[in-house]
Parts: C-alpha cells; sequence; structure tokens
C-alpha cells in the first residue's frame, strides 16, 4: 500500500460463525458478506476472548484477554489502564469515528475516537439514536430494539419500519460518515451493530425472509455430560420455547444477520462510489456467538462452540484472498491494524499478535467469570481444554460441535495444555461482579422474567399513555 489505508471495522453482536453463506450456510441470505469473503483472508479458527459483550468488546479494545484487562463480565470492574488501540489512530491523524454499540465498560466516553455516534442497547439521554428517535414521528415506541423481558428470546417484528430500525441508523450514518470523508486524510470508521444480539426483532417485511422449517439444533449423545455449560436461563425447556417456537427463533435470528448484511453492503457500496475501496483494510467480527437451541439452550456465556466460534474475515489490499486455519481472536486484532497503518507500538502492551507476520502460536484463551465462578478456555484450531470453576472439573473436545468429554489424567496433548490454562488462570486481575452463580449447584441463578431488563428511561412517558383505572406493570 503506497499510502496509509483506511480502515473500517463491521462489527456485529451475537453472531454465530455458521451464519455466513459462504462460508457453508446455503439457507442464509448474506449477499454482502459473500462478496467481502471472496476477497478477504477468513480466518477459520477465530475464539472469542470471552462468550459476553462488554469483556469480548474491551479485548478488542485492549488487546489483552479478560484475565489481564480485569474485565471478566457485564461490569465495570477492570484493571487496565490504557487507552485503547482505538486512540492511537485518532493520535496518527486518522479521521476516527465509532458509529453503533460499543458496549465498553465507558458506555458514551470517547474510549480514543475523535467522534461517537452511540446506538447502545437501552435508552438512555447521552444516546444519539434514543435522541433520535424522540424527535421523530415514532417517539412513543419504547423498546425500540425489542421488548426484552419475559419476551427476550421470543420472536417479535419490530414496531419501527426498516427506514428507522437501529440497524438502518447505524448503516445510515456509517454511509454519511463515508460520503463526507474527503480523501485527505485516512479513516477509521467501526460501524457496529447490535443484531442479531436478541430480542429478535427485525424491521417488516424482513421477518418473512426465512418462513421454512429450520435444521435440528445439534445434540450430543449424552447432553447431560454438557450441564456444567449452561446457564439455566435459557434453556429451552425453562423459557418453554418447542420446537416450533425454536424454529421462528432461528429464522428471525437468520432475518436479522440479513438485514444487517444489507447495511454492510450500503457501506462498502459508498466506498466504491467515493473511490475509496480499494486502499480500505476492512474487517468483519463479532463479540461471540449464540447457542440457537444448540445443546438444548439459547445466548452465550459458553465455551461451547455455538458461542466461543466466531466469523472473523479481514480484506487488506495487496493480500491475497483466502483461508487460514491459524488459531486467533479478538485481541490480534490491535497489533494487527496497527501494523497494517504503519502505527508504531510496543508488542509488549498486547496479548494479541500481528496475524501477517506473526504465526508461530498455537494457542488463544477465553474466559467467562472468575475462580470458582468462573469458566476459561485454551483452544488451538483443533482442540480446546476448558475448566469449569462451579463444576471444579476439566473438559477436552477434539471436534465441533462438541460430542463428549475426552479429558484424561497423563494424556501428553491435554497435560500440556492444561499447563498454559493454569498459568493463564494464575494470571488472572478480575473479579466478579456479580454473585449470581450458586456456590453449590454452580448454576447461574438470574431471575428469567420482566424485572430483569427493562428500559427504565422513559418509564413515566410509559405510565402517561396509559388511561386512568388500567395500569402496566414496569
Amino acid at each position: 500500500m503506497s499510502k496509509r489505508p483506511n480502515v473500517l471495522i463491521f462489527f456485529t453482536d451475537q453472531q454465530r460463525r455458521d451464519t455466513i453463506h459462504a462460508l457453508g450456510n446455503e439457507r442464509i441470505v448474506t449477499p454482502a458478506l459473500d462478496s467481502l469473503a471472496r476477497e478477504s483472508v477468513v480466518f477459520d479458527s477465530c475464539y472469542t476472548p470471552a462468550p459476553v459483550c462488554v469483556p469480548a468488546r474491551f479485548s478488542l479494545y485492549s488487546g489483552l484477554y479478560p484475565a489481564h484487562t480485569g474485565c471478566c463480565n457485564n461490569n465495570l470492574n477492570n484493571a487496565y489502564t490504557g487507552e485503547g488501540f482505538y486512540a492511537r489512530f485518532t493520535a496518527a491523524g486518522y479521521n476516527s469515528c465509532s458509529i453503533g454499540k460499543m458496549h465498553h465498560t465507558d458506555l458514551y466516553g470517547k474510549m480514543g475516537f475523535a467522534r461517537r455516534i452511540t446506538q447502545e442497547e437501552m435508552a438512555d439521554p447521552r444516546d444519539d439514536y434514543t435522541r433520535f428517535l424522540l424527535d421523530s414521528p415514532y417517539r412513543n415506541v419504547f423498546d425500540y430494539n425489542g421488548m426484552r423481558s419475559e419476551m427476550y428470546y421470543i420472536p417479535q417484528i419490530s414496531q419501527l419500519p426498516a427506514e428507522v430500525h437501529p440497524t438502518q441508523y447505524v448503516g445510515n450514518r456509517s454511509v454519511e460518515f463515508i460520503n463526507g470523508c474527503t480523501g485527505d486524510k485516512p479513516f477509521f470508521l467501526v460501524s457496529s451493530y447490535i443484531h442479531p444480539h436478541p430480542p429478535f426483532a427485525p424491521p417488516a417485511p424482513w421477518n418473512k425472509m426465512y418462513r421454512s422449517v429450520s435444521q435440528d439444533p445439534y445434540m450430543p449423545e449424552d447432553p447431560a455430560e454438557f450441564e456444567t455449560f449452561m446457564s439455566d436461563r435459557f434453556t429451552l425447556d425453562k423459557i418453554g420455547i418447542s420446537r416450533q417456537d425454536l424454529t421462528l427463533l432461528r429464522n428471525f435470528y437468520y432475518a436479522c444477520v440479513s438485514f444487517v448484511d444489507y447495511q454492510i453492503g450500503r457501506v462498502l457500496q459508498a466506498l466504491k462510489e467515493k473511490g475509496l475501496y480499494e486502499n480500505t483494510v476492512i474487517v468483519f467480527a463479532t463479540d461471540h456467538g449464540e447457542m440457537l437451541g444448540d445443546f438444548g439452550t439459547m445466548g452465550k456465556r459458553s465455551m461451547l462452540d455455538g458461542a466461543a466460534h466466531i466469523p472473523f474475515m479481514m480484506r487488506v489490499p495487496g493480500v491475497p484472498a483466502g483461508h487460514r486455519e491459524k488459531v486467533c481472536s479478538l485481541v490480534d486484532l490491535a497489533p494487527t491494524l496497527l501494523k497494517l497503518a504503519g502505527i508504531d507500538y510496543d508488542s509488549r502492551d498486547y496479548d494479541g499478535l500481528d496475524l501477517f507476520t506473526e504465526q508461530d502460536r498455537e494457542f488463544v484463551y477465553s474466559q467467562y467469570g472468575t475462580g470458582d465462578k468462573g469458566a476459561y478456555m485454551v483452544a488451538s484450531n483443533r482442540d480446546k481444554l476448558v475448566y469449569s470453576g462451579p463444576a471444579r472439573r476439566y473438559f477436552y473436545f477434539d471436534t465441533q460441535p462438541e460430542d463428549t468429554n475426552k479429558y484424561r489424567e497423563g494424556d501428553p496433548r491435554i497435560e500440556a495444555m492444561k499447563t498454559l490454562l493454569e498459568a493463564y488462570m494464575a494470571s488472572d486481575l478480575s473479579e466478579n461482579a456479580f454473585g449470581t452463580v450458586d456456590a453449590v449447584s454452580g448454576v447461574n441463578k438470574l431471575p428469567y422474567g420482566p424485572k430483569r431488563a427493562d428500559h427504565a428511561m422513559r418509564r413515566q412517558e410509559e405510565l402517561a399513555r396509559m388511561p386512568e383505572g388500567y395500569e402496566i406493570d414496569l
């Protein structure tokens, strides 16, 4: 690249690796991502540093694993004192901007960007999308990301038309940013989408894209062996999800992915029309996956493949497209992009590696929670070792998806991975922020129901819209 490249990161939330047509899913429609995949290096063995939003995104920001950021859950706890790698692009003269959901420990701070346009999950007076909606004809839509709480895993049609849907808002603002670039300085843009994070609430008529019966979820021969990996919050039995319900959930989830794909296509087209496409490094990734009925559960917070194995691709001008099996992680994005942009950095500041010049690593790590309430994983491109704190036992898997626990004391491969994982656990700086795991059963005890996650900002407005004598439960 003769001049400094632009950098564009497309980032989704809770998207399984197997939800891209070009990567093997013949049922889903993702033409924009398919086109990008054909021009990209696709990293087939990418694992999230944490199968939950905030710590995964904080690891992306810092280039460090949760053990070293101190952030291992959706909480404000962290031990990291750096500025994050986004700030390095701003300091290097890049026109830097973040659009959409970032969901870091600082929800509405700059986080090193010159500009942020926010669209976080919950209504907030500081949120740009919240203000946009309040100034629109749709201000009486309170649950604009879909109704949460008892409907968190009930597929639903958005109350908003596609033109003002949160996904389209991020796409619109991203296109506007690209159109405003003059080419006199390189840009660094993160275009980040809440979907397909639940609630699965695509706008009409996108909800009708997938209406056939979906394939059955994956179930191992002995499901009881995997109970320690499951939060009891979202098991199919607890929520009462039937096979028919699961088909509808999967179909609406796919519709959310396709609607994001449409926005990605719009942004890529804007790049091409501005003449900026050829000199732009383009990344597509997500924070973690979604079980989507596999193993009899929904959700994330698991080291199983559906939640921990994520899609990751990079289009780099001058680098041939193809697939790479080497294992990698979101912590690798910081040093890789800094190196591509010619921005100096100290490799000792990062747990990650530059993926195009440093390829000698065999393992990456992942973590959720900490200590006896945590789960830890070390993974290669062919196997993984997981330690469950609540169960106080190890699990070894060498198939995707996982079929049976093959952990055996004394096995040389397992013992080598165990040594690495125990060293990682010994370096853990994080603290449990939520006392939600029962010390005896090891089961996550967060309640499922209306008290869990309603928007709080506009409760008085909601109450005022109801006639006297008719009360709503907030």
